[in-house]
């Protein structure tokens, strides 16, 4: 069984249930599991003799590893394309499109380990992908195996696109599949792939695309297919109510508003999370608090597409699971998980100022009475761990304490963007003063970032490939 010690930290936030940050403690691991957390006082003289590893972590501030509940890793490869840049959602989705129809297997690949590889580097463990394109023999296969390579918890979700332009979706009719195809490949993946026990690599999730490029019978055929693996935790996951555009594609397709629409076809509930809701209204955010339906919030992609501000300190004193997704590589331009925590903080804040100023006396945007700490730097960090984990239906990750997952991020707070910072508040410094890279970044208890370097595969002729591929990429749009 390998073992590894994590010795005599500056701090370890620790995201228990008591929320405890520690100074001068230590973690052993034991065969993937956190065997021992505490004061380096009290670590047992047995855990330092049996490391077959020790870190020197004094200079560390040590996290629970990030969780990312929303991506779409094959978007690295069209990163900054001109003729988007400036584009809201649905101008954007209609100029991408004909350029991802020319994507194949090995771009799905290079571009999944690309966007993982910065995640990882980010302090981020684990992470779902939401691929709904398969063009050229592209396969949810592609990613999972480029995800056992680089060594990163995955959540694979087999997304899908069934309804184009020609039935008043969005997509291009050549960029959609067979509803009877899609189920039956979805169906596949999950019994070869998804794996339920504690600890496990590898969960595969059911994801229709979204309410304007699937139908109402595939929402509510995949929503069956997931739950008929009972017991399993085969989760649900879409797009819902992300700018006004679909509001109002919503109401005039369906005569209705999105949490409507998912709750007409039983996608509400504590096994499905939406991505998005930025405009999630106040019944839409009372209906996800009583079904216990999460959302992945995506403050950059959200800010780079004008989408709005979503409401998340409504939906979490509501009761709504909430955590933090990057978003595609294309409508964020970046996959950095502490850079999206500070986003998710100061978006959060910059609601204040949006209010009448005959509005602004003791109440915020949002009509908390909370002024400035609409968010804070905790409340963000929590949502980028157990939020997270919560979201993905995780109750093995997301926090640190003996028995869960050896996944943790380990920053070194000599660095730059730490300085008078971390002398004040180490945590509150991770998520104010800078985008921090990871010196260390453990998952299962394999070191798979070590020295701010990634330590799985070579990242230099993976980078060379992955320029290659996207020149080519976009030549052949």
């Amino acid at each position: 069984m390998a073992t590894l010690l994590i010795h005599n930290a500056r701090c370890i936030a620790t995201l228990d249930d008591a929320q405890a940050e520690l100074a001068d403690a230590s973690i052993f691991i034991r065969n993937k599991r956190i065997e021992h957390i505490g004061p380096t006082a009290e670590l047992p003289p047995s855990c330092k003799a049996a490391a077959d590893e020790v870190i020197d972590a004094r200079h560390h501030l040590v996290t629970p590893g990030l969780v990312n509940t929303h991506h779409h890793m094959f978007q690295s490869l069209t990163r900054a394309i001109p003729a988007v840049q400036n584009a809201e959602l649905f101008g954007w989705l209609r100029g991408l499109y004909p350029i991802w129809a020319g994507l194949t297997p090995e771009m799905v690949q290079v571009s999944t380990q690309i966007a993982m590889a910065e995640l990882l580097m980010s302090g981020c463990t684990t992470s779902s992908d939401h691929l709904y394109i398969y063009p050229n023999g592209v396969r949810l296969d592609d990613s999972i195996e480029a995800a056992r390579q680089i060594g990163m918890r995955f959540v694979a979700t087999r997304g899908s696109m069934s309804v184009g332009q020609s039935q008043g979706g969005l997509p291009p009719d050549r960029v959609v599949e067979r509803e009877d195809f899609i189920l039956k490949d979805t169906q596949r993946l999950i019994e070869t792939y998804h794996d339920a026990t504690h600890g496990s690599m590898l969960n595969v999730a059911v994801a229709p695309c979204s309410p304007f490029s699937v139908s109402r019978d595939l929402m509510r055929e995949s929503a069956l297919l997931a739950r008929s693996f009972k017991g399993q935790n085969v989760r649900l996951h879409t797009h819902l109510a992300e700018n006004d555009h679909d509001i109002a594609y919503s109401r005039e397709k369906f005569s209705c508003t999105p949490t409507e629409y998912a709750q007409d076809l039983g996608w509400l509930g504590a096994d499905v999370w939406h991505a998005h809701c930025v405009k999630l209204d106040d019944p839409g955010i009372s209906l996800f608090a009583a079904s216990r339906t999460g959302v992945a919030h995506c403050p950059c992609s959200n800010m780079r597409l004008a989408s709005g501000i979503a409401p998340i300190r409504k939906m979490l004193n509501a009761g709504v699971p909430v955590g933090l997704g990057v978003d595609g590589s294309a409508s964020n331009d970046a996959a950095h998980m502490v850079n999206e925590a500070r986003q998710a903080l100061l978006l959060a804040r910059v609601g204040r100022a949006m209010q009448p100023p005959e509005m602004r006396e003791g109440r915020n945007f949002f009509g908390c009475d909370l002024g400035p700490a609409e968010m804070t730097a905790r409340d963000v960090l929590h949502m980028a761990t157990r939020g997270g984990a919560q979201v993905l239906g995780r109750s093995d990750i997301g926090y640190l304490a003996p028995g869960m997952c050896a996944d943790l991020a380990m920053f070194d707070l000599r660095t730059l963007g730490f300085a008078g910072g971390a002398v004040h508040d180490p945590v509150g410094s991770l998520m104010l003063c800078a985008s921090a890279q990871a010196a260390y970044t453990v998952v299962n208890g394999k070191v798979v970032v070590r020295e701010g370097r990634l330590a799985t595969i070579e990242l230099a002729p993976l980078l060379a490939r992955h320029n290659v591929l996207a020149t080519q990429l976009a030549q052949l749009a």
